[in-house]
């Protein structure tokens, strides 16, 4: 996600403290959220794809989603 999106959800964050925001920056900030989020997890997942457990034989065992064996 762009930096200038997150200095926007930050600077909404800021003005729904001071003011009710409106119809049309709430809408915006809900899109903004939504985005960030999904690209936190792609990243997430992106991560853990590449992660092993290496137990102490020295074994290496990829991480799997819960419930797939």
């Amino acid at each position: 996600m762009e930096q200038k999106k997150i200095d926007r959800i930050n600077e909404l964050a800021h003005l729904a403290k001071e003011r009710e925001l409106t119809a049309e920056e709430q809408e915006e900030r809900a899109i903004l959220r939504r985005e960030y989020i999904d690209s936190f997890k792609r990243s997430l997942v992106s991560q853990l794809e590449t992660t092993y457990i290496v137990d102490e034989k020295g074994n290496k065992t990829k991480v799997q989603r819960k419930g797939k064996k």
